[in-house]
């Protein structure tokens, strides 16, 4: 950790640096912090999911519509949940301004959660194809009186492929973007 001061010397303001070791409870600290953000993440991934999924399944939207819907709902709640439990301000720094913080996370997730989501949909399901390849598993679901097809099915699964990608950027851009305070 590098630690800055500033010396006045004669009307000359002089930066000063001492690199400081990294102690245990920071780094305790950093990975408890990721586990918060993977909790709320957790959450905040049923609550995309209930909406993608009662967007297409429910109101027949498209599949990008539903994507588009779940994101807005998805992102609010994040925001909430994070700047209570995960990102907490500290006393030491600079006050947040709520809603520039709220603006900084829907651009944040915008990038991973939005942008790279709708081009990882059309990678599995239009690319890759991947509904071809679930057909076998649709038709044991089939069993158990759930009638979906081959590409239904992939819609299920593809954003839970999706987040193998976008959590890990998602923690970062938040970390040292949206919930950085000075």
């Amino acid at each position: 950790m590098v630690r800055q001061s500033f010396t006045v010397v004669k009307g000359y303001r002089f930066m000063e640096q001492t690199v400081e070791k990294t102690s245990n409870s920071d780094k305790w600290a950093a990975i408890w912090q990721f586990i918060k953000f993977g909790m709320v993440g957790a959450m905040n991934t049923v609550v995309s999911y209930a909406v993608y999924s009662v967007c297409y399944y429910g109101l027949k939207t498209n599949v990008h519509i539903a994507n588009i819907m779940g994101f807005i709902i998805s992102v609010l709640n994040a925001f909430f949940w994070q700047s209570k439990f995960v990102f907490k301000e500290s006393e030491e720094g600079e006050h947040r301004i709520w809603w520039q913080v709220l603006i900084k996370t829907y651009i944040s997730y915008s990038f991973s959660g939005l942008f790279l989501t709708e081009l990882l949909l059309l990678f599995w399901l239009n690319v890759i194809n991947l509904g071809q390849y679930l057909g076998t598993a649709a038709a044991w679901i089939g069993n158990f009186g759930i009638t979906m097809t081959g590409y239904d099915l992939a819609v299920s699964v593809a954003p839970f492929l999706n987040m193998v990608i976008t959590v890990p950027i998602n923690f970062l851009v938040n970390k040292f973007w949206a919930y950085r305070q000075k």
